[in-house]
């Protein structure tokens, strides 16, 4: 870390939750023109037979679209890091070819990764405690439940990564209350920390211990906890910020690992006061497409109830992308992503694999 990166760092990644709300030119909306486009490229592939995982972005022919997607993935690099999508209707395609759909977009924008070592590539998060339960804090024994486990119930989520140039996500169909997508920029929360408490912005640049999910990661890797900074930067400056208070605490949580000093307690629970401050949270409505890059933004949601009697219910499709335009990394950084080159496939639960069939 060097002096002046405790200064405020500004630009367009620096926005707030208000920012976003009186200035919506960080959605694109596709007219009926794109809708077609996507329609016929769909049509194209299912022609040709090609299973999900075979599809590039030249199999997904997308000519005038492609104008848009390219500014798209230059807002998400070097503009807000946050992009919404709107104008699909879930309801015009069958599951599959929703899938396929929301797969040919994110080919244009990267490389698909695989999101667990059992080969995971298109997610579906919704709940899956079968009684709408919501998995949130440690459990009666003092076990910390993983990111995946409190994904994957109604309880709400913190702010947090994942490990991805490019989290995309499209909303299936939502329940009937509660859903909410929180998003937050994390140079704003930088720069907010530098104006208040430069002295928990120092501890944030400081390493953490972390901590691999076995349900994502596996049980057969060496160095299960590691550490790294919340805050960094790269060998061009250029910032970046991977952070999972729950790999945190499951970190701190093994034998051997010292236990969190009060200054790194207390860095993290200013960060989690200042996200919901300067958050952006809004309701995520079925077709829509919400495209975040992880080294400048977090997300979390809000708690939801589902309706499955009557057929309403949360369902989020996600596919983690390395991006071919993406920033380089700090070296101590290929402890979790594999590679830090700009641009390199890197990131993933299996980091340096694509998730593309050879």
């Amino acid at each position: 870390m060097q002096p002046e990166h405790l200064l405020p760092i500004g630009g367009r990644a620096a926005w707030t939750g208000a920012d976003l709300a009186r200035d919506e030119s960080w959605v694109f909306r596709l007219d009926d023109a794109a809708v077609a486009e996507i329609d016929a490229a769909l049509a194209g592939v299912r022609a040709r037979g090609l299973p999900l995982q075979r599809i590039r972005a030249a199999d997904f022919h997308l000519p005038v679209l492609r104008p848009t997607l390219d500014a798209v993935s230059e807002e998400l690099e070097s503009g807000r890091g946050l992009v919404r999508i709107a104008g699909l209707s879930p309801d015009r395609y069958s599951a599959e070819e929703l899938n396929t759909v929301f797969w040919g977009i994110c080919a244009h924008l990267g490389t698909q990764l695989p999101q667990n070592t059992k080969g995971e590539i298109l997610a579906e998060v919704k709940d899956e405690t079968g009684t709408g339960t919501a998995v949130t804090g440690a459990d009666a024994s003092g076990a910390v439940p993983s990111a995946r486990a409190r994904s994957r119930s109604t309880g709400p989520l913190r702010f947090h990564t994942d490990k991805c140039d490019l989290l995309c996500l499209l909303c299936a169909s939502n329940g009937i209350a509660g859903g909410e997508s929180r998003i937050v920029s994390t140079i704003a929360l930088h720069d907010a920390l530098a104006e208040r408490r430069p002295d928990l912005l120092r501890v944030l640049y400081e390493p953490f211990y972390r901590m691999r999910p076995a349900d994502e990661e596996g049980d057969e890797v060496s160095d299960r906890v590691f550490t790294m900074p919340v805050f960094s930067r790269g060998p061009t400056g250029a910032f970046t910020s991977q952070y999972s208070r729950t790999y945190v605490e499951m970190a701190h949580a093994e034998p051997g690992v010292p236990p969190l000093r009060p200054e790194q307690v207390e860095a993290m629970d200013m960060l989690a006061a200042l996200a919901d401050e300067l958050c952006l949270q809004i309701p995520f409505e079925p077709g829509q497409i919400q495209l975040m890059n992880q080294h400048v933004t977090y997300h979390g949601r809000t708690a939801y109830a589902d309706d499955a009697a009557h057929g309403a219910s949360r369902v989020l499709l996600r596919i983690w992308l390395a991006a071919p335009n993406s920033r380089a990394l700090p070296a101590g950084h290929a402890v979790q992503w594999g590679s830090t080159a700009p641009g390199a496939i890197r990131g993933g639960a299996m980091p340096g694999r694509s998730a593309l069939a050879a």
